[in-house]
């Protein structure tokens, strides 16, 4: 099922207007018809206000629902690039419909994100496979290097950013669901 399709299906699931959803995500129900009906594409901002207001993982609009088998297949896993981002998340579990979400994420060098207040409670898990990663939590600062991992409340989550000269790849478990 196409990404319109999966909107226009929850949209609808959750008895919401085109109107009523523009309204919650300050887009317009112009341009959410056109995604619904695939002739746009949003950026992934305005996918994660979508998936806020229709109380959804944003993956939910990504990935095939149903999973055949429990195994993930390296070659076969969802893939998620942000736009004009060096970022690349690996979806590593085989579906969304679980308690908790597993990827690995790859950053080039130097990149920084900051991060999105989060709309609900979440506990966060990260283990460094390669590379240097500089997180903060709240006021704390942490730079963690291969074989490292933190442990913290989402919430507390306000910038990821890539140090030193190689390609920084991580393993990130959530929980609950936010993609």
């Amino acid at each position: 099922m196409e990404l319109g399709n999966r909107l226009r299906a929850r949209r609808q699931e959750m008895g919401l207007s085109l109107r009523e959803l523009a309204q919650r995500v300050d887009l317009t129900a112009s341009f959410l018809s056109q995604i619904e009906r695939d002739l746009a594409s949003p950026s992934i901002e305005s996918l994660r206000k979508i998936s806020d207001a229709l109380e959804v993982p944003i993956f939910h609009f990504l990935v095939e629902p149903e999973a055949k088998s429990p195994v993930v297949r390296r070659d076969e896993r969802a893939l998620l690039r942000l736009p004009g981002s060096n970022l690349t998340y690996q979806l590593m579990t085989p579906d969304l419909n679980r308690k908790m979400e597993v990827f690995l994420a790859e950053r080039e060098p130097g990149e920084e994100k900051i991060t999105i207040p989060l709309r609900q409670d979440t506990e966060e898990y990260i283990y460094i496979l390669q590379g240097q990663l500089e997180i903060q939590l709240g006021e704390d600062v942490y730079l963690l290097g291969q074989g490292d991992s933190i442990y913290f409340n989402g919430t507390l989550l306000r910038r990821l950013a890539s140090r030193g000269d190689t390609t920084l790849r991580f393993i990130s478990v959530i929980t609950p669901p936010i993609f």
